[in-house]
């Protein structure tokens, strides 16, 4: 079954509250409110992701709303050395309190927990703004600045929207932009991390759903610069069906070459051995050499979730829409597994 593009807006849920309008966009065309939605809010998640890197370092700043359960979390990964420290915090039953805006395209997150506080600020024009304050980062560490991200001119994004097979309230509508230049500074404890354009990246994860009772998802996306141009992308997977539209593509200068499905070829025994991604449409062959990983659990009575991420350096080739192939060596990025049960 050929995927189906959206080119125009549409409403994701009927007037019952069931999800619809399955399939992918280079925009996001899709009006969502959960209010309107059949399923129980506790049954819905709302995620918003930066991941942010230097020639340094790497950044991941999440606020994660899972019904029953909610985080903000701060990772700092060196990509010169096995350093890594994360900072998490959980809240009990947020169930919409974070205030997360239900479109992509608009709406800011501004978290506050005593004197620590993120924010996500969307600027008119399609700019992200954060800043980030944290007095205690780890073992006593201080994390604190600012950092501006821009669009690529004329740049798309990789949007989708896919239901579950036997859970008809059950859906992932998401979007994936991986080409925003990073400019700014984080101070972390005594050292300045500069950002600055046309080194430093910033790739926006984006996603509101109502969870299936079970899910295995594997993801991944990195960014860089090859021969001049912006190379970057988003892969992944999960229990869903993807058949109307896979969360798969590839981004030269801002714009997208669409992959049809991706598989993960992980070796098992050692996560931190070199991977292999391919397709089936034979578009796209990567190696993906790892630098170290980290894992993440979060339990609260039924609800339980494993994610663990391996961050490094990603080479291969891809044939674009036009036939021409582009071989690129050692972006920046990560991929991961997570596994969730309610």
């Amino acid at each position: 079954m050929p995927q189906i593009e959206i080119n125009s807006p549409v409403d994701l849920l009927d007037d019952k509250g069931q999800p619809q309008n399955f399939g992918w966009s280079k925009q996001d065309y899709y009006f969502f409110d959960p209010a309107l939605s059949y399923a129980p809010r506790h049954a819905i998640t709302e995620s918003d992701r930066y991941i942010v890197f230097s020639p340094t370092h790497m950044f991941v700043f999440e606020v994660r709303d899972d019904g029953w359960l909610g985080h903000m979390s701060i990772s700092v990964i060196s990509l010169k050395d096995k350093n890594r420290s994360t900072q998490i915090y959980k809240s009990i039953m947020p169930l919409g309190v974070y205030g997360m805006p239900s479109t992509s395209t608009e709406g800011s997150i501004r978290w506050r927990k005593n004197k620590t506080h993120l924010d996500f600020i969307c600027m008119e024009g399609g700019a992200r703004i954060i800043k980030v304050d944290v007095p205690k980062f780890g073992r006593h560490k201080s994390l604190r600045g600012a950092l501006v991200l821009n669009e690529i001119e004329n740049s798309q994004s990789l949007v989708a929207c896919q239901p579950w097979r036997n859970e008809k309230n059950a859906f992932r509508y998401l979007r994936c932009s991986p080409w925003f230049i990073a400019e700014g500074v984080i101070q972390f404890s005594s050292s300045e991390i500069f950002f600055s354009r046309g080194n430093a990246w910033g790739i926006l994860d984006w996603t509101r759903s109502v969870r299936p009772r079970a899910d295995i998802r594997n993801w991944a996306a990195a960014c860089g610069m090859s021969d001049s141009r912006l190379i970057s992308f988003c892969i992944g997977y999960s229990q869903a069906d993807f058949s109307l539209g896979t969360e798969n593509g590839f981004f030269v200068d801002g714009k997208i070459n669409k992959l049809d499905q991706v598989t993960f070829h992980i070796p098992l025994s050692d996560w931190l051995s070199p991977w292999r991604f391919t397709s089936n449409d034979k578009k796209l062959e990567m190696m993906f050499n790892p630098h170290q990983e980290r894992i993440e659990k979060r339990r609260l009575l039924f609800h339980n979730s494993t994610r663990r991420q391996v961050f490094g350096f990603f080479s291969g080739k891809i044939e674009l829409d036009d036939g021409s192939v582009i071989e690129f060596y050692n972006l920046t990025g990560f991929a991961e597994q997570s596994k969730m049960h309610f």
